[in-house]
């Protein structure tokens, strides 16, 4: 694990705790305010962010990791990060929020939504890892 690992990684992790805070804290939050009762007070989460960040340094070193496995992409990176963030999205978050709808009484409208924002969060993260190149050796630009 090489330098570059690292800061994709921690980039990506940063960038997918940003995106779940618009997506669940700022989209959703009518949503599971009205749900109130289902989810811990307010300060016994908070008590419990450590666990939030974890799993977000996981999320984004995993995601970093399988990519790097890929073989870099003949052609365009734009959809080579696409395919792998939906790849990830139909991998975790999916079944996820469809495992949660089953076993607990949230709507079907609040996990279809959950799963069409976090889906474009995934798109967006594998677009940005893309971007980031985590496949190049260097911290310098790769030519063109």
């Amino acid at each position: 694990m090489d330098k570059r690992f690292w800061i994709c990684g921690f980039t990506i992790a940063a960038t997918a705790l940003a995106l779940a805070f618009v997506v669940h804290g700022v989209l959703l939050r009518a949503d599971y305010q009205a749900l109130a009762h289902m989810f811990r007070p307010q300060a016994d989460a908070n008590a419990r962010i450590g666990w939030i960040l974890a799993a977000y340094a996981s999320l984004g070193l995993a995601m970093t990791w399988l990519y790097r496995w890929l073989p870099p992409p003949a052609r365009s990176k734009r959809w080579h990060g696409a395919r792998f963030g939906l790849a990830i999205a139909l991998v975790s978050f999916l079944p996820w929020h469809l495992l949660a709808y089953a076993g607990q009484p949230f709507p079907l409208s609040l996990a279809l939504r959950q799963i069409g924002l976090d889906t474009i969060a995934m798109l967006l993260l594998g677009l940005l890892l893309a971007w980031l190149q985590p496949h190049r050796r260097g911290l310098a630009p790769a030519p063109d």
